[in-house]
């Protein structure tokens, strides 16, 4: 078992900050590569607060903020305008950096790309979910039309 800090929130492992500990392939193979963490050591306490302060800064101060805003996303949709072909089918796809900006273009506050997980690959126009994690205990999902240009 390899003894790990995390630099960003896994799904399912932990948050920024958090140390855990996975099996070696798991760590050696994936999380290391990748940057989601690094290997622990006794002068890494000093990383862990770091990190840990950032993530808070970067968090909504409040439970209720993060609940008012889930209502706000959650009750109107938000638009994408993206490029793509007479079929549809788009030029590229759409990842959660779009996402975060067209949230905040719709004037629905502003939200972390990272927040954002697409459950699958949006690659043609139509209407779609996207999940947003914006605190340990609130998570809002988001109605995306994507529309061509």
């Amino acid at each position: 078992m390899s003894k790990l800090i995390l630099t960003q929130e896994v799904t399912g492992l932990g948050a920024a900050g958090d140390v855990v500990e996975v099996k070696n392939g798991y760590a050696r193979n994936y999380l290391l590569p990748r940057g989601f963490a690094l290997m622990w050591s006794k002068g890494g306490e000093k990383q862990v607060d770091s990190i840990k302060a950032a993530r808070s800064a970067r968090e909504h101060a409040s439970l209720e903020d993060a609940q008012r805003q889930a209502a706000a996303l959650s009750a109107k949709p938000v638009t994408l305008t993206v490029k793509a072909g007479g079929s549809g089918r788009l030029f590229g796809t759409v990842k959660a950096d779009d996402v975060a900006k067209a949230v905040e273009a719709a004037g629905l506050g502003k939200i972390d790309k990272r927040k954002v997980e697409l459950p699958a690959h949006i690659k043609s126009v139509g209407s779609y979910q996207a999940n947003v994690r914006l605190h340990e205990d609130v998570a809002a999902v988001i109605d995306l039309d994507v529309v061509a240009s």
